[in-house]
């Protein structure tokens, strides 16, 4: 008796992928509807990226910024490097990664003065300048494992008025002080990283 031309291996797993299709529909729809809408209209104004000094508000920086690379150029510190995205309106753009190498507040504000767009304004106190905050993982910290470790108190380029030792003898952070450089974070000795600057 021939075989039913219907039932090769072939067919099976199509009618296998179809089943599982049906299965699976009605829960891809469910977690859908539950999913809040995508804006596609509208840009996130919080900042994703360590920004150069003086850098404007993100939406405004976006605006003016050149992508001209000069503040890429004159960085001594060699910290502030051109974002490579998929998102057109953020390539190119410059960005700071404390852990590749942080802003030093070089005297010669370089990048704010080689800006031509005004996308980096001039700051002429250095601690006026605000990048971002660092924050204080304790529980990374070595200081926690009764370490006496002060190398962020030592190299902070503000000093203690940004970063001290409260009396219980943890890290703690004056967040109207502290200008987000990230030398913090990139000389602290553990992995992940005990400090670490968040974007203003």
């Amino acid at each position: 008796m021939a075989d039913n031309p219907s039932d090769t291996p072939h067919d099976r797993r199509a009618m296998f992928r179809l089943g599982l299709k049906r299965l699976v529909s009605p829960l891809a729809e469910f977690i859908e509807q539950r999913l809040p809408a995508a804006d596609s209209g509208s840009s996130p104004t919080y900042r994703e990226v360590l920004r150069p000094p003086g850098a404007l508000p993100e939406a405004e920086f976006l605006t003016r910024c050149y992508r001209c690379g000069n503040c890429v150029e004159v960085c001594p510190a060699k910290a502030i490097h051109p974002m490579n995205r998929q998102d057109i309106e953020r390539a190119g753009t410059p960005y700071i990664d404390p852990d590749l190498a942080a802003c030093t507040l070089c005297d010669q504000l370089a990048c704010m003065k080689a800006c031509p767009s005004g996308a980096l304004q001039v700051v002429a106190d250095k601690r006026q300048i605000k990048m971002g905050t660092a924050t204080v993982d304790r529980y990374v910290c070595l200081r926690r494992s009764s370490d006496l470790c002060t190398i962020c108190l030592d190299v902070c380029p503000i000093g203690r008025e940004a970063i001290d030792i409260s009396d219980g003898g943890e890290l703690q952070v004056n967040p109207s002080a502290c200008v987000g450089c990230g030398v913090c974070q990139y000389n602290c000795p553990v992995r992940p990283r005990a400090i670490t600057i968040a974007p203003r």
